[in-house]
């Protein structure tokens, strides 16, 4: 394809490489001593980057790569600035140019952040958190209880791992659904032509449809992904176990139970773990492991075992109420709602979230992960913890949007967005009369601060809680799991690119301000006074 345009003048093998330079400079390339741009009367091809139609391209160019990015990614507007002012000199003035933005761009923030993200990213794809003293694990056919949603994207990613795959649900019906929803995904992958068609139908076949716990006898491992209630998962988990034995290991697909509690349905706790799948699991690339009190290292090990040959990554955590990356991500959500009931308006909180460089506003989020969901997590918390349950910003807003609004998000195509039959979902207009707007409005810069920064003193609280250890999967989990932006190369690289001192200062404002949910944990204000951050000195 270089050579078809232009860019090189021959492909050879690489060991013929040197020889047929030498041969061709001495040869057919005493006629090519002159390049193409260095010939009299040398035109660009599609016409000068100040003509017309160069002018519109890069104006149009411009808008999108706003529109896209926010300017967040100085990367790409180094490109195109390079291209705009590069192509209207001679080519070593050019290439001049081109290498001062290159520089400019590698001592960037964000530049350091995302290439030590994306080391951090191979680490954690390969495993680099599995006890290396056990032998590896093999797997042949995985039992999944739950054929919603999530349990047929597990299904999914299992088959095409090339696993036998027995989906369960507690109707025929419902298993017979999610396999159709194997099969969807299956079919789009055909449309695209990314798989031929006997590969889509063996894979396919590896699912079986059930209702039976009797077809889960010979299973290496079962993952629970049916709904967040306590005592379904104890039946289910009672009734598979008692089919396979309980010498296999059984992983639950909860996003915020805790995994000790859950493991008391089972004879060995120590093959009972957390296997946290993010949604749509076909295109989610994380896995969030979780171990329980009594998880072994050996179920820890295989676990992560799995995780890789169904081309996930995983990151380990400890047990806790929310884990990691349902915790942490919640402050996000949380805080958009508690901006809401502050009186900012719905807009601002929205658009200063993507600015921010998050995928999507809070609001948004909080209609994508449904807000019954929220409601029946906070009800649950609350039965849990009792006296010591604290409400978070916004939760009466959430039980009036489930309980007397009937909005639990875009599932039900009206949460605090409405979702028409035709055209783009808009921002719920009754919104203003449960959380009036207030005259006057904060600053842009504040509300993306509120919005980002929570997430960062939440990640933090973790790592002084122990409940996840490695900074690596601190951050790969931020951008894998839930979406934080890349460009900031996770939750702590924030921290670090900002400084620890300017951070905890504008924390303290914050908490001032806001409450003490931002208060910056004890953990970096002993890092403060020693002058560490997480990945060097502090600045």
């Amino acid at each position: 394809a270089a050579k078809n345009n232009g860019m090189i003048d021959e492909v050879v093998p690489s060991n013929e490489l040197l020889a047929v330079a030498k041969t061709w400079i001495l040869g057919a390339g005493q006629n090519n001593k002159v390049q193409p741009w260095d010939k009299r009367g040398f035109k660009i091809p599609g016409g000068s980057v100040q003509s017309p139609s160069g002018q519109q391209a890069f104006m149009a160019g411009n808008a999108m790569l706003r529109q896209r990015t926010y300017g967040n990614y100085p990367a790409q507007q180094n490109i195109m600035s390079s291209v705009f002012e590069g192509c209207q000199v001679d080519i070593d003035t050019g290439l001049a140019i081109e290498i001062r933005y290159l520089i400019a761009t590698a001592m960037t923030p964000e530049c350091r952040s995302m290439v030590r993200l994306f080391f951090s990213m191979t680490e954690a794809i390969k495993g680099a958190g599995r006890p290396k003293e056990i032998a590896e694990a093999k797997f042949s056919k995985i039992g999944v209880l739950g054929a919603g949603m999530m349990g047929a994207g597990i299904a999914y990613v299992t088959a095409m791992a090339g696993f036998d795959v027995v989906l369960l649900d507690m109707s025929q019906d419902g298993a017979d659904k999610g396999k159709a929803d194997v099969e969807g995904l299956l079919k789009k992958r055909v449309s695209r032509r990314r798989m031929d068609q006997e590969t889509a139908n063996a894979t396919l076949a590896r699912v079986l449809a059930t209702t039976s716990f009797e077809d889960l006898a010979g299973s290496d491992l079962v993952i629970e992904a049916v709904f967040e209630d306590r005592t379904v998962k104890a039946e289910v988990t009672q009734k598979a176990l008692a089919v396979t034995g309980d010498e296999i290991i059984f992983a639950s697909n909860t996003s915020t139970l805790p995994i000790t509690s859950l493991s008391a349905a089972s004879s060995r706790p120590k093959n009972f773990i957390g296997l946290h799948f993010f949604s749509p699991v076909d295109r989610m690339p994380l896995v969030e492991i979780i171990m329980g009190e009594e998880t072994s290292s050996e179920t820890l090990a295989k676990s992560i075992d799995y995780v890789k040959a169904i081309r996930k990554t995983p990151i380990v955590v400890k047990d806790s109420r929310g884990f990691y990356t349902s915790r942490v991500f919640g402050t996000y959500v949380r805080e958009g709602l508690a901006l809401l009931a502050d009186g900012v308006a719905p807009a601002l909180i929205e658009n200063a979230g993507k600015m921010a460089g998050m995928p999507v506003g809070p609001l948004a989020m909080a209609d994508e992960v449904s807000i019954d969901l929220m409601y029946k997590i906070g009800k649950q918390t609350k039965e849990d913890m009792g006296d010591q349950y604290m409400a978070a910003p916004g939760e009466n807003l959430v039980a009036t949007m489930v309980e007397d609004l009937g909005r639990t998000g875009k599932k039900a195509s009206k949460g605090f967005y409405d979702y028409p039959d035709k055209g783009s979902k808009c921002l719920w207009p009754g919104l203003s009369e449960y959380c009036p707007v207030a005259g006057e409005q904060p600053d842009v810069e504040e509300v993306k601060k509120r919005l980002i920064y929570i997430q960062s003193v939440e990640a933090v609280r973790c790592m002084e809680e122990g409940v996840i250890a490695e900074k690596r999967d601190v951050d790969v989990g931020s951008i894998m799991g839930w979406g934080f932006p890349p460009f900031r190369g996770g939750v702590l690289s924030l921290v670090d690119a900002i400084g620890i001192n300017e951070f905890v200062a504008d924390c303290d404002r914050l908490a001032q301000a806001h409450g003490s949910r931002f208060n910056p944990p004890k953990m970096l204000r002993e890092m403060l006074a020693r002058g560490e951050s997480f990945y060097g000195k502090a600045a």
